[in-house]
């Protein structure tokens, strides 16, 4: 029997983001939650994310952006689970320097989560939003991003500790723009593709996704 895929959306995203997807088994989108409180901490957010997830039982976390980081706080929980992050990153340290500056000085507003909802045409350019239908998907997005959910998303990003995060591969574009890869490794880098590369580059993630479940096969 087929494993299954459990997708976690980027910030404010939905099962939207991963309609192009071709996956090599059932797929289950992770809806996101609302927060208990403006200071409920990612790892007991995850808990309540994890409860979809069996314990018992092989299966794959695949998150993006923001879910990537929940992808790896639910993978401390389900230790039979692989984790793919898509556009996001592996521990704390890759953190961009904006979002360093962010943290350090508190200005939460200046982190572009904050910014992007009122100023659709900048985040096309931080998101690689590559033609008008790409663009129109990710404005009804971040049209429909529940403002208080990201204020507390986005401070749960600035102040996350990685330590003991467990290993994940690494699918990242070469021009993120919003989450750069910096230094940290990669394990599979997509030439031109940004931030919405799972929209837009939905069949190369497609492919690879099927070389991680049967590499002996793909």
């Amino acid at each position: 029997m087929a494993e299954n895929w459990y997708l976690i959306p980027g910030l404010g995203a939905d099962e939207r983001v991963s309609r192009g997807l071709s996956l090599p088994g059932p797929a289950v989108v992770l809806h996101w939650l609302a927060p208990q409180s403006p200071s409920e901490p990612l790892r007991q957010y995850a808990a309540r994310l994890a409860e979809a997830v069996p314990n018992d039982q092989p299966c794959w976390l695949v998150g993006v952006s923001f879910g990537g980081l929940l992808a790896l706080e639910v993978g401390r929980l389900r230790p039979l689970a692989r984790i793919v992050l898509v556009s996001s990153l592996a521990d704390a340290s890759q953190l961009p320097l904006l979002l360093k500056l962010g943290r350090a000085t508190r200005l939460y507003r200046l982190v572009p989560f904050g910014l992007l909802p009122r100023l659709p045409r900048l985040a096309q350019w931080f998101f690689g939003a590559r033609n008008g239908r790409e663009y129109r998907l990710l404005a009804r997005i971040l049209h429909d991003t529940d403002p208080i959910f990201a204020k507390w998303a986005t401070r749960q990003l600035l102040h996350w500790d990685s330590t003991g995060v467990p290993r994940a591969v690494r699918l990242h574009g070469t021009q993120d723009r919003l989450l750069p890869a910096g230094r940290g490794l990669v394990d599979h880098a997509l030439p031109g593709a940004g931030h919405f590369m799972i929209v837009s580059h939905a069949a190369t993630l497609s492919h690879l996704l099927h070389e991680l479940a049967y590499p002996a096969t793909a």
